[in-house]
């Protein structure tokens, strides 16, 4: 066997190990945005289904302030002990945190007791997941070839929305099936409590992996870091303000699209829970099909370019998207989620590869981590919850775009500013 040969069959069993392992932690994590409105119905007392909404948004978003701790926590450890290591720590917790979620009473059984153990959960999920993203992300960028690094990359957010997509479909069939009154008083368990084996596949996958060849020779040369974090923040301070930047508009677009959506459709648009789940399921599928050509475009042409043109789209065509879902037809709300689809595919499809090429191998599990999780937990954790609140509080319907559009012109900036990557080796 050539060495060729041997290399690429390496690279695509790290790819499909690490994929998989990220397609079990995101169909754990984005399980919660897509039963939102059930689950509001479920753990916290009110009649009102908007305000019920608001407050399992509420939530959702308390997930995301554990985020910046457990990116702290398991970034240290991945610049410190090895990449491998954490990210098999990672999917265990977080997948046992989604099936104990399946098992909680309600509010109804139990009082508030059950929307305490609900955050509870909710808080361990989010504590987990600050190691998922950055930490996936370096492992392929530390594996692939300089010259197919966006390629390589940008399916880990390939199998993140292939998550989003079984879990949303997962919920289409099972309301199809059972009904929308069993889906709501039992049905919901299912999916949650599908995490745990799940769980365990991640988890064998994940631990027969060896460390980054990155990893493994700064760490056969003594260039590891005993104070990652310290050492991101006070010399790779620029790299994480970059950082920062990019991950605003993937933040918001993404919770936007996977989570705020399938509620919106329903409460808002008046979409009966099935259509809302189909809308969304075929949303984030065409997403799914679209980064991996993306990340191709991002080796052949640069970073730059997808970036921005994915901000353009957004900053252009949220406010119409969005007009369009509420003509009421189903066609035209696939559309605008298509539409939006794209733009998201073009900036992830970018965004990974550049996000690891901004710091030296020492510190980039860390400083990626400190800066994902920062600006997901401030710019997307609120996302839901305040989407449904600008509408409450203006009465526009359409107001959501207005937020979306401010992150894409944040993002658009950023990226103006930075430089090219594309092609490069990895700093050391």
């Amino acid at each position: 066997m050539s060495q060729d040969v041997a290399t690429s069959r390496k690279l695509r069993k790290v790819l499909l190990a690490t994929g998989v392992g990220h397609f079990v932690e995101w169909f754990d994590f984005g399980l919660y945005g897509t039963l939102a409105a059930i689950i509001g119905l479920q753990f916290f007392h009110a009649e009102n289904p908007s305000v019920a909404l608001l407050s399992s948004f509420a939530v959702f978003g308390a997930g995301f302030i554990m985020r910046p701790l457990g990116g702290l926590f398991f970034g240290s450890m991945g610049d410190r002990k090895g990449r491998q290591k954490v990210l098999a720590t990672v999917i265990l917790l977080t997948s046992g945190a989604t099936f104990v979620m399946g098992l909680l009473p309600t509010y109804h059984q139990i009082g508030i007791t059950a929307t305490v153990l609900l955050v509870i959960t909710r808080l361990v999920q989010g504590f987990a997941a600050g190691g998922e993203s950055s930490g996936a992300t370096t492992y392929l960028a530390e594996y692939a070839p300089n010259n197919k690094r966006g390629y390589f990359t940008c399916w880990i957010d390939n199998f993140g929305f292939m998550a989003f997509v079984a879990g949303s479909g997962l919920v289409f069939l099972l309301t199809a099936s059972l009904g929308e009154e069993a889906m709501s008083d039992w049905g919901w368990r299912i999916p949650f409590l599908i995490a745990g084996p799940l769980g365990w596949v991640g988890l064998y996958l994940r631990k027969h992996l060896e460390d980054s060849p990155e990893f493994l020779e700064a760490q056969q040369q003594g260039q590891t870091d005993a104070t990652p974090l310290r050492s991101a923040v006070t010399r790779a301070w620029a790299a994480l303000l970059f950082c920062v930047g990019f991950v605003v508009l993937k933040a918001v677009g993404h919770w936007t699209l996977q989570t705020f959506m399938p509620g919106y459709l329903s409460t808002e648009l008046h979409y009966s829970k099935l259509d809302s789940y189909a809308i969304t399921t075929i949303g984030l599928f065409s997403v799914a099909v679209l980064v991996p050509f993306m990340g191709y475009l991002s080796d052949k042409f640069g970073r730059k370019p997808l970036m921005l043109a994915g901000c353009a789209g957004f900053i252009l065509l949220s406010y119409p998207a969005m007009m369009l879902m509420a003509n009421g037809d189903m066609l035209s709300a696939v559309l605008a989620m298509v539409m939006l689809g794209a733009f998201i595919a073009a900036f992830d499809g970018a965004c990974s590869a550049a996000m690891a090429e901004l710091f030296p191998t020492s510190v980039r599990y860390g400083g990626l981590s400190i800066a994902y999780n920062f600006s997901v937990a401030f710019f997307g954790g609120i996302t839901p919850w305040f989407s449904a609140w600008l509408i409450t509080s203006t009465g526009d319907k359409f107001s959501p775009a207005f937020y979306v559009m401010a992150a894409a012109l944040i993002t658009f900036i950023t990226v103006m500013r930075a430089r090219e990557t594309a092609g490069k080796p990895l700093k050391r």
